[in-house]
């Protein structure tokens, strides 16, 4: 693992503020401890957070990197991670797909075209924590497990705008997720697996 000194880091380890950002709170998400450290637990139902701000805005290139637990009990879809410009349908989203034996990585783009990224034959067993990676070097999306490549396709993506982001749903309030989060790093730079967070 690389230290990467231009990155954001969000650590949830807090309900009222987020990497320096206001934290509006839906449901009652609850702050935990865990064998990993300070993390945010949702409930599936109506547990959501919402920052006024898009960590990768104006990106040409990007990482963006999560240390997330899903947990049984779930939607079969959920989407628990969304970045998302103001005004338009540009966004980028982390999402679950839960099926029976575990459950497998949705990774999606839109600005400009559109991709989502699911390798439906890798599953992956619930209730343990997991590193989760998407990367756009300027051609190639590409999306990973614990530094393993998922799928990645070629794709023209356009910079985001300014906007703000969910956690726990998707922004239109649909798709609640269940398990918990703990820490996102965003990087305005394509990063290679040797240079991602290590895996808890």
């Amino acid at each position: 693992m690389e230290t990467i000194d231009d990155a954001v880091v969000w650590r949830f380890d807090s309900l009222e503020q987020i990497g320096g950002h206001p934290v509006e709170v839906q449901g009652d998400p609850q702050l935990i401890d865990t064998s990993v450290g300070k993390a945010v637990e949702f409930d599936g139902e109506d547990d959501a957070l919402f920052l006024p701000v898009h960590p990768l805005a104006g990106a040409e290139a990007f990482t963006w990197e999560v240390y997330f637990r899903p947990d049984s009990g779930g939607a079969a879809e959920q989407r628990f991670f969304h970045l998302q410009t103001e005004g338009v349908e540009d966004r980028l989203l982390f999402e679950t797909r839960l099926v029976e034996g575990g459950w497998y990585l949705d990774a999606f783009a839109n600005s400009g075209e559109s991709k989502a990224l699911m390798a439906r034959d890798k599953i992956y067993p619930l209730d343990r924590w997991y590193h989760i990676a998407q990367v756009y070097d300027g051609k190639t999306y590409s999306s990973y497990i614990d530094g393993e490549l998922q799928m990645s396709f070629d794709v023209a993506l356009l910079p985001h705008g300014e906007g703000r982001t969910s956690v726990g749903v998707r922004i239109t309030l649909v798709d609640y997720f269940k398990g918990a989060v703990r820490l996102a790093r965003f990087t305005k730079r394509a990063l290679t697996p040797e240079q991602f967070l290590a895996a808890l």
